[in-house]
């Protein structure tokens, strides 16, 4: 067992330089697009991690991951700016102090956003959690739009439905998948550990999970408040990835955005949204031709069909549904021994190596 362990180290370390090394020539020789592609993949991963965290393991149906994102966006964006930007962002009403003349580090303004999500999330949880199915997606969807709606109103902190530009560009490659790591990691050890166990025993029934002992309440609101930190992380790495920021960017189009990886991947599975986040940002931007004029194609219209690229993608998601109904990965997870054995069975034919059927 311990050799075995020494092996999934060693690899996992070897695994890790690759990634460096792509993403260090990456960064040096490909062009600005692929690098804003490469980080969008990057942003995306933690996004459907934290979604996946309360809706695939806990099994709470929450729809609110748009107000969280807003959330930590803001924060980033209004403790990041310069003072002197904020002179000329906000004109019709001046900013409120002390934000006028505060300027934070990225990663402290990630922080603060992240823990400003988490204390809402526990004032929404606490009302929205004793409710179940529907009626709780109902719920957070609403509290999502009263945030948005809030964010358009408070023209003295947010600037209203102008929104919020010349926010720094720090989240650069390596912020952005040094935090997808950071967010792997943290959701393993808290999916293996007996708070993992909890939540697990939620989804699959409350109430024999209540038998044994789980306080529902006490868990779920766990569940949530570390969803909506994780969301507010990825919303603030979002703000820093695309400069300019308003309401109309954190609609509920943006859940439902994150929603279709998380199900692609597979309700319950770190390993499926890692692969779904590259599947569906890479597809979308790869599918975006169908948007433009196709000179192969006599019958297609010169000036194109605007949104055919989501019409396609959609219908590839629906087959993908249709013949995985859990998922790419299900409650499955990629590691060392399962690619081992595959590897295994797959050499074992015609030389008497059994597989595991």
């Amino acid at each position: 067992m311990a050799k075995v362990k020494k092996s999934s180290v060693i690899l996992t370390c070897l695994l890790l330089a690759l990634l460096c090394g792509v993403l260090f020539y990456i960064e040096g020789n490909a062009s600005k697009y692929i690098i804003r592609i490469t980080r969008l993949c990057a942003i995306n991963i933690v996004l459907a991690l934290s979604m996946n965290l309360v809706n695939g393991f806990t099994g709470i149906f929450s729809l609110g991951h748009a107000g969280f994102m807003a959330i930590g966006a803001y924060s980033v964006a209004l403790l990041t700016i310069p003072v002197a930007k904020k002179e000329t962002i906000f004109m019709l009403e001046p900013l409120i102090a002390p934000l006028n003349t505060l300027t934070l580090p990225f990663g402290v303004a990630l922080i603060i956003g992240g823990l400003l999500a988490a204390a809402l999330a526990f004032l929404i949880g606490l009302p929205c959690l004793r409710l179940r199915g529907d009626y709780l997606a109902i719920a957070t969807l609403g509290f999502s739009e009263i945030i948005r709606i809030v964010i358009t109103n408070a023209q003295c902190l947010t600037n209203g439905a102008q929104g919020l530009k010349s926010i720094p560009a720090t989240a650069n490659i390596w912020w952005c998948y040094g935090i997808a790591l950071a967010t792997i990691i943290f959701i393993a050890l808290l999916i293996s550990s007996s708070y993992g166990r909890a939540f697990k025993a939620i989804r699959e029934d409350e109430i024999a999970a209540e038998s044994m002992g789980v306080s529902l309440l006490r868990h779920k609101m766990l569940s949530f408040m570390l969803s909506a930190f994780l969301a507010a992380v990825g919303g603030g790495l979002f703000a820093s990835y695309i400069g300019t920021i308003g309401p109309d960017v954190f609609q509920v189009s943006r859940t439902y955005d994150i929603l279709m990886i998380v199900v692609m991947g597979g309700m319950g599975s770190i390993s499926g949204s890692v692969l779904a986040a590259f599947i569906v940002t890479i597809g979308q931007e790869w599918l975006r031709v169908l948007d433009g004029p196709l000179p192969f194609l006599p019958f297609w219209p010169e000036s194109g069909v605007s949104g055919m690229r989501m019409v396609v993608f959609s219908v590839l998601l629906l087959i993908i549904i249709l013949f995985f109904r859990n998922g790419l990965f299900g409650h499955k997870e990629v590691t060392w021994s399962s690619i081992v054995k595959r590897l295994a069975a797959l050499s074992g034919h015609g030389k008497g190596v059994k597989s595991d059927e």
